[in-house]
Order: structure tokens, then sequence, then C-alpha cells
């Protein structure tokens, strides 16, 4: 069960190591900055208030509290000067640095992946959802449990307080880890339907489209936009955790066109272990799913990177060989249309330039997908006889029509049709 704790306004500082090469002329690398970017976006997704940042060029983070001695001093005062009510690094903090930190700082200390954890809890709200964030929660705050002190008897509430809540934390490891295992079987559960439902889209033999992107570059304003499926859409970080699968019927050549979308959870940098593990049967909906439609934002310039991120995280899925149309989306954003130059994706069988929000470029996407599609298929003419009715219904559902014609002996039948029902139409195929 997720315990709501009484939300508060937190003042926090972002802190952050560089163990890289400088390159932007500040001594600090690019990365760290883009990086410390999105952990402000995180912080106040999560309702606190950014009041400074600090980073330390270090070769490598210290063991035992991160930062180096003089940082730390520097630190405690930049904490005094600001009111800061607490820490939040960019790195997920090891029990060991998280208690020492606490104990030389005086306030409370939170990682990314703390922050992270806490907006999931926040935004879950199907009973799935839920499991998912207790128990990467508890997977998390489990290991933590040697290292209390100050970072965590200071959690009186705001971010990381979400979710199972500081009762968890002053039970012992035995019936916490009973919780988990008991989480664990009800996920089980859950992934068993799962599967029935993966069986059950299969058999329909519609081809699935899965929607995968960075957090926040407009997964589920694109498929409200297609289908109208009324799915939350914000501006912020995670807004939706839920998948979501609607059906996408267009007209084209032969017709009709049906595909399954589905919506999923949006990747981001360093994306926590506990949470990919609890997320696991979510985002492993792309692994089932025929091709992918992957959504990057045009308007943010370090879309690269975030794109790069992307890859990664399907790499680490196993998800390999399947073809990817890539939109980039938020066009509307751009100010000079000579930004739209240079935006490729090297892993991508077609690109299209889109505004989700507006409906910019979103006529163009069924012949997109049917190109795709058709890449797939082989083209057959053939004269169906009247008594194998039932093969023309399985070309109608799982092929494209290009041209229909009722003869004196059967169906003429011109189409683009899968493997397999390409093998059941050779013994009907117009010499």
């Amino acid at each position: 069960m997720l315990y709501e704790n009484k939300k508060e306004i937190e003042y926090v500082i972002l802190v952050a190591v560089d163990t890289g090469e400088a390159r932007n002329g500040k001594g600090v690398s690019a990365d760290v900055e883009t990086s410390l970017d999105e952990l402000g976006e995180l912080a106040e997704t999560a309702g606190a208030v950014v009041v400074g940042r600090m980073v330390q060029k270090l070769p490598h983070f210290n063991s035992s509290t991160y930062l180096g001695a003089g940082k730390l001093e520097e630190l405690e005062y930049m904490i005094y000067e600001t009111g800061a009510t607490g820490i939040i690094t960019d790195d997920e903090l090891s029990p060991a640095q998280m208690y020492n930190l606490g104990k030389a700082l005086d306030t409370k200390v939170m990682d990314r992946t703390m922050v992270i954890l806490d907006i999931f809890a926040a935004h879950a709200r199907t009973s799935e959802g839920k499991l998912q964030v207790e128990l990467a929660q508890l997977q998390y705050r489990l290991s933590r449990l040697t290292g209390k002190g100050i970072s965590m008897s200071r959690l009186g509430g705001g971010i990381g307080t979400r979710g199972p809540g500081e009762k968890k934390l002053e039970q012992d490891r035995r019936v916490i880890r009973s919780r988990v295992a008991q989480l664990r079987r009800e996920l089980a559960d859950v992934v068993s339907h799962r599967e029935l439902t993966r069986k059950t889209r299969e058999a329909s033999v519609d081809p699935v489209f899965a929607i995968v992107g960075y957090t926040n570059v407009g997964k589920s304003t694109l498929l409200n936009a297609l289908t109208g499926a009324d799915i939350l859409a914000e501006d912020k970080l995670f807004a939706t955790l839920d998948t979501t699968t609607r059906a996408f019927t267009y007209k084209n050549e032969g017709g009709k066109q049906r595909i399954l979308l589905t919506d999923t959870v949006g990747f981001i940098r360093k994306l926590p272990h506990n949470l990919v593990d609890a997320f696991r049967s979510t985002l492993e909906e792309v692994c089932y799913a025929d091709y992918i439609i992957h959504v990057a934002d045009a308007s943010n310039v370090d879309r690269n990177d975030e794109i790069k991120i992307v890859y990664e995280t399907l790499d680490m899925l196993g998800v390999e060989n399947k073809k990817i149309i890539t939109l980039f989306n938020k066009i509307d954003k751009l100010d000079n249309p000579d930004d739209r130059l240079g935006m490729i994706d090297k892993r991508a069988v077609k690109t299209l330039m889109i505004s989700a929000k507006r409906g910019d470029g979103l006529g163009l996407l069924p012949q997109t997908i049917d190109a795709v599609l058709r890449e797939d298929r082989k083209c057959i003419e053939a004269v169906l006889p009247y008594k194998e009715m039932s093969l023309l219904a399985e070309i109608k559902k799982s092929g494209e029509i290009l041209k229909e014609e009722y003869l004196d002996d059967g169906v003429g039948i011109q189409a683009f049709v899968p493997d397999d029902l390409y093998g059941k139409m050779m013994r009907f195929k117009k010499d």
C-alpha cells in the first residue's frame, strides 16, 4: 500500500561531480551541465525549488562523501546562505555516501534515483503502476536501512517520502523483504494477465507499433492526436507512466489499415536499475511490438544525446532488428525553418517532422507506416474462388488490397500480404 505524506516545499541545491573533460569553457563538462539542468526539472516536477547548484571536478567520486573535503565546506556555507533544506546529487549515492553527507552537512540528502522514484510514486495511477513503484522504492531503501542517520531521520515530508513512506523504513529487513516478496508475487499475476493480453493482440494480426522516446517528448500527445485516447499529456517529466494500447485506423489505397499503438514509459539519463527491474514487464512491451515509432523533441538542442539514450535503453532491453520510424516532434517550437536541417536518425528507416500538438505533418504518417509495412509484405495477384472467402477476410485484416474485382470464377485480388498469407495464396496466383 502507498502512503501519501503531507506535501511541503523543499529548497534544494543540485550537486554533481564532473569526472569528464571540460568542453564548455567554464571548466565543467557540457554533458554534466545538461544532466544538472535535467535534474533541476526533476526536482521541480517533484515539488522542490532549486536555490543553487554546485559542480566539483574530480577524477572519480569520493567513495566516502561523494565530494572532496574542500567542496563539502563550500557546500555547507551555500546551504546556510541560501536557506536550503536539502541537497540532491546527480548520481546515485551509496548508503555510506548518503550517511556521511547527511552527517557532515546536517541536512537532508537525496540523490537522482530518490527523486525519480518520488515522481513515479506521485504519478502512478493503475494498480500495476503502484505495485511497480512500491517495489522499486523498497528495494532502494532496503539497501540504505543501515545508514539511516541524519539523511533518513530528517525525512519528515517532501521528496523521497511518497510511496511506502517512513513507516516502512522503521521496520526491520525481514519485514521489508517479506513485503518485497509479496509485491513480486502480485506483479507476477499482473505479468500473466499482460501475457494473455499480448496473445490476444497477436491473434488479431494487427501490426503493433510501440511508441518510445525520451520523457516529455510528446508520446502521449501523439497517441491522443491519432486515436483520441484522452491520455494525460502535460509538459512535465514522467507525466504518464502506465502503458496504453489503442487502435489507429486510417485510409489507404486498399481501403483501410488498422494498427495498434502502444504508449510506453519515457526514458531518461541514469534510469535507476531498481526502476528498470520493477517496470521490466511494462518496458518489455517494446520487445513484443512489431515496429517502433520513436518520438524525439526537435526543439531540444540536446536531442541527439536523448536519441542516444533512447537507443542505449532499447539495447539494454534486448530490442533488436525492429524497423523504426522516427518522428521529430514539436517543430512548432522552432524559430527558424533551417533548424530542421541536420535532423537525422541513422537507425530509423523513415523520419518525419511533426507537431503532435498542432497536427503538422501527421497527415504523412499513414503513408509512412504503409511504406514500412509494405517492406515486410509481398505483392501478389490472384483469383480466389468464392468458396475461399475466409481467405479474403484474412487479406483485408492483415494485408493491403490494391485491387478487388468480382469475376465469374472468383474474386480477382492484387494485394500486399505478409509471408504466411502469401504462402496460402500461392495456389491461386495468376500466371
